[in-house]
């Protein structure tokens, strides 16, 4: 990754290339998806095992896809903010149609 990006604007473009892969960006939202559903069990049960499963199926969705289809490093190693603003504006583009998933 280039170390010169200085903006969120910058970044985004990029972080799109690193989910080139249509499979990747598919575990990305699978896991996502299963982040949101383990916050939401969080707050209705109140059991704190939950975020760890969020927490899990959000990362683990995202790593399975990079390291496994798309072959590459995930940028949240080197960009975790950025990263995070990313995963959930793509997140939000599939959803709606924006971006193929």
């Amino acid at each position: 990754m280039n170390a010169r990006i200085a903006s969120f604007a910058e970044f985004y473009p990029f972080y799109l290339t690193q989910h080139a892969d249509r499979i990747c960006r598919r575990t990305h939202f699978i896991g996502s998806t299963g982040a949101l559903a383990g916050l939401a069990l969080l707050i209705a049960t109140h059991n704190p095992w939950w975020l760890l499963a969020a927490l899990v199926m959000g990362y683990g969705g995202a790593w399975v896809g990079h390291f496994f289809f798309e072959h590459n490093r995930p940028a949240s190693f080197a960009q975790p903010l950025y990263s995070f603003r990313a995963d959930w504006i793509m997140y939000w583009q599939m959803l709606t149609g924006k971006l193929t998933w």
